[in-house]
């Protein structure tokens, strides 16, 4: 485990230091803020983790990849194993059922910015995770669409939420 540990967080390094999109510079950040908070349908002083944000918008449209955690294909955990490495620098379990075993349940009115929310899939308890953003959107990586931003308000995503959790 401690292997694949130092493989991402080399993985995130890499990744980080070469091409992508910029994550500096204040017109970029008010142009994130302005883009995602239309996304997310807050209002851009709402936007505060702006570095949330960019590392969404690098990876956003990422094909999905069943076991990947690269820009080359991600799955759900993968991408969330990501993310809380890059963005919170902590890391966290690599499976969706290990996630909803170790995360703290939430009521979906408490979810927070952060929270990862779980979904039940072809009747598999747990199966999808995403990560929470704000307004009930959540980002994650979609086994048709790839990393994107979705509603908890969609009705499949009605019909298939199983809990909130928190780390």
């Amino acid at each position: 485990m401690k292997l694949f540990t130092y493989i991402l967080m080399l993985m995130v390094l890499f990744s980080s230091c070469t091409g992508g999109k910029k994550m500096v510079g204040a017109k970029n950040k008010e142009a994130l803020r302005t883009k995602y908070a239309e996304i997310v349908g807050v209002s851009k002083n709402e936007i505060k983790n702006v570095k949330l944000y960019a590392f969404i918008d690098q990876w956003y449209g990422v094909n999905y990849k069943y076991g990947g955690i690269s820009k080359s294909g991600v799955d759900c955990s993968g991408f969330c194993t990501v993310l809380y490495a890059e963005i919170y620098h902590k890391h966290i379990k690599r499976t969706t059922a290990a996630l909803a075993r170790e995360s703290k349940k939430v009521s979906k009115k408490n979810l927070k910015e952060g929270d990862l929310v779980f979904f039940t899939i072809e009747k598999k308890k747990n199966a999808h995770v995403g990560v929470y953003l704000m307004n009930n959107k959540f980002v994650h990586a979609s086994s048709s669409k790839g990393v994107l931003i979705s509603s908890l308000t969609n009705p499949y995503y009605i019909k298939t939420y199983n809990k909130g959790g928190r780390l």
